[in-house]
């Protein structure tokens, strides 16, 4: 392995000792317990298998048969998990055939940011991942499961169903993904009608009627965002079955790999290997290294601190910066390339990627997986092969080059991550969709405290010079951190038109942005005082993606002098009201920064 990546995992290790052995200590004191229809009373077992057929209570009580627990993530209005529907009975099927039993333990909620962008909805987004997560524990609290099986893919759900999963760390947990839409309108062309559009020149129809084209059936969006993020960083966990990300709904092997992921729980209850010893600070490290080395979501450098937390890791942005420097970029997929997942898929995919990674010595070889095949068997990509499923390899050089690399010929040598300091705090940058030109950025800043006044001051063409736009108060504390997806379009337009353009704020991009320079997450927000609550019209911002710095060039004793702005309270007032913002304003009062992970219950 690279020296580099030994010594930050190592230092990770160092700064977590205390916690991570705190936690593994609760781990084990559970995990040492009877099972759970041994050790509860007559009643509670009673209540907890009364709608099971006799068969299944004989099985339970007095074969002491596994019994699995099933929580998910389904509803209807999310594309990628409709296909869930369909899952309990197969998985409940697959279960009686290998002599176990399941339940549905319990559903949590699941919200569809592409339905919510741009709109209050939004704002309750990111604490919908620590609600998913108290909703897993409340599903596993019943206390009555030998293993649990997570059906979950997209943006918050997979990081909340893992962190309720953590939390539940003397389990055994298989994450159960349902695989991505078939290809549509391409994600190039859906961008060009958005810019389009944002200038005027189509209309709503024709808008619509290109949304649609893009987004048309069951499965995940294709573009690699966060959701299928994620589904990298499953495999790179080993929390799949191996190969199991990209597999569409309607193809015959999904179907496999669903019921193998019941198998693969059920042989961890036999090998007694539960979530919490194997996600470790190598495993964690390992998912680090695999969204860098894919351009993944800058939203996970938020979400997997505060995984890493539950597993009493302590990591932090520095940890991310530090291994970005090491790890070369492997892939190319939109808003990173042109290509969608399933191109990436038929290109190898995360096969591929881990492969390379393994062989240049950026990934821990020695983690424990759910397949007992260890991290060398998401190296393959699952197969029918005369009805059955198995696993193949894949051949040593890169299907389309264009998508995937070798890691001695990769497409950058860094990673595609980088994190920003200076005068304005800490934040970070995704500079592996950026052009080249543009990873500099010195602008005057023009100061908004909200998504809406930028887009109007677009409208009215009051930006169509070199700016650095300031959207501030959009912190996880100010209003949920809201993803602001909604401006890439006019910012990609203003810097189409040949300006210099960058966005700077203390909230999130989403999964799907790229091209136009943004400093993200800064933190500390601006509600908390943070230095972009000083930055007015005009001031000289200087983004430097290339040195690692964000700036206002402005003389230090004066910059230090004045006064920091608030939130007025119109929208103060705005951000906690209506569409059910006041049932969250306990999480903006206790949540933590980004840079922890944005958790509420710490």
């Amino acid at each position: 392995m690279k020296n580099a990546i030994l010594d930050i995992t190592d230092r990770i290790r160092e700064r977590s000792a205390a916690t991570r052995g705190a936690y593994l200590a609760q781990v084990r004191r559970l995990a040492g317990r009877q099972r759970g229809s041994d050790r509860l009373g007559c009643a509670n077992v009673a209540h907890a298998f009364a709608a099971l057929p006799s068969s299944d209570k004989f099985k339970i009580v007095a074969e002491r048969a596994p019994n699995l627990g099933v929580v998910t993530a389904y509803n209807d209005m999310l594309s990628a998990h409709h296909p869930y529907e369909s899952y309990p009975p197969l998985l409940r099927d697959e279960a009686r055939r290998n002599g176990a039993t399941l339940q549905v333990a319990g559903g949590v909620p699941a919200m569809c940011d592409g339905v919510t962008q741009g709109t209050p909805g939004m704002e309750l987004s990111l604490f919908s991942r620590d609600t998913i997560a108290m909703g897993t524990a409340i599903a596993l609290s019943h206390d009555v499961f030998d293993a649990a099986l997570l059906l979950g893919i997209c943006d918050k759900i997979v990081p909340g169903l893992l962190i309720g999963a953590l939390h539940f760390g003397h389990l055994p947990c298989v994450f159960v993904p349902g695989g991505p839409m078939s290809s549509g309108l391409s994600n190039t062309e859906k961008s060009h009608v958005r810019e389009e559009y944002a200038q005027g020149k189509v209309g709503r129809d024709a808008l619509l009627q290109a949304e649609s084209a893009a987004y048309h059936g069951p499965g995940t969006c294709t573009f690699y965002g966060t959701a299928n993020s994620n589904q990298m960083l499953m495999e790179a966990m080993g929390l799949h079955v191996p190969g199991a990300a990209f597999i569409q709904p309607s193809d015959p092997l999904r179907e496999d790999l669903t019921r193998e992921a019941v198998r693969t729980a059920l042989s961890l209850v036999q090998r007694k290997q539960c979530i919490g010893e194997q996600v470790d600070e190598r495993v964690i490290v390992n998912a680090l290294v695999a969204l860098l080395a894919t351009g993944g979501s800058t939203n996970h450098l938020i979400h997997w601190v505060a995984v890493a937390r539950s597993a009493g890791i302590l990591i932090n942005w520095s940890d991310f910066a530090d291994l970005s420097a090491v790890v070369p970029l492997l892939a190319r997929v939109y808003p990173n390339g042109s290509a969608d997942v399933n191109e990436f898929q038929r290109a190898g995919g995360p096969g591929f990627v881990l492969r390379e990674l393994l062989e240049g010595g950026c990934l821990h070889p020695d983690v424990a997986t759910v397949s007992p095949g260890g991290i060398g068997a998401y190296t393959q990509v699952p197969v029918r092969d005369d009805g059955r499923l198995s696993w193949r390899a894949l051949p040593p050089s890169p299907i389309d080059p264009a998508i995937v690399r070798t890691h001695g010929a990769p497409f950058s040598a860094t990673g595609g991550l980088k994190l920003l300091t200076g005068n304005l705090g800490r934040s970070v940058i995704k500079v592996s969709a950026v052009p080249a030109d543009r990873h500099v950025v010195e602008a005057p800043a023009r100061v908004f405290d909200s998504q809406e006044a930028l887009m109007a001051a677009f409208k009215a063409g009051e930006l169509d010079r070199d700016v650095v736009t300031v959207v501030r108060f959009q912190g996880p504390r100010a209003n949920g951190m809201p993803e602001l997806h909604k401006l890439t379009p006019p910012l990609a337009v203003l810097q189409g038109k040949g300006y210099m353009v960058a966005l700077v704020t203390d909230g999130r991009m989403s999964g799907a942005s790229g091209k136009v320079p943004a400093a993200i997450h800064v933190t500390p927000e601006a509600l908390d005082g943070g230095p972009l609550a000083r930055v007015r019209d005009g001031d000289l911002i200087r983004l430097d993606a290339v040195a690692g710095t964000l700036q206002v060039l402005i003389d230090d004793a004066e910059w230090a002098a004045r006064p920091v702005e608030t939130l007025s309270p119109e929208q103060a007032a705005d951000n906690a009201h209506g569409l059910g913002r006041e049932l969250f304003g306990g999480m903006r009062r206790n949540v933590n920064s980004a840079e922890e992970g944005a958790c509420t219950w710490l």
